[in-house]
């Protein structure tokens, strides 16, 4: 993965992860769970690709 994609992907989750804690309340409880895992992962996923680029 390239820099500037790095960047965009890490830049990208954040946001998601901003919006749904600004929205969490307007989010229907069905979606909540999923979409907060969903985060989650995508969030720690950003945190590996860090590190692995810098390893690399």
């Amino acid at each position: 993965m390239g820099n500037e994609n790095l960047a965009i992907y890490v830049v990208v989750v954040l946001c998601l992860g901003a919006v749904l804690l600004m929205l969490r309340d307007r989010i229907p409880a069905r979606l909540k769970r999923s979409l907060a895992l969903t985060a989650v992962i995508l969030i720690a996923l950003a945190f590996v690709f860090i590190i692995y680029s810098f390893l690399a």
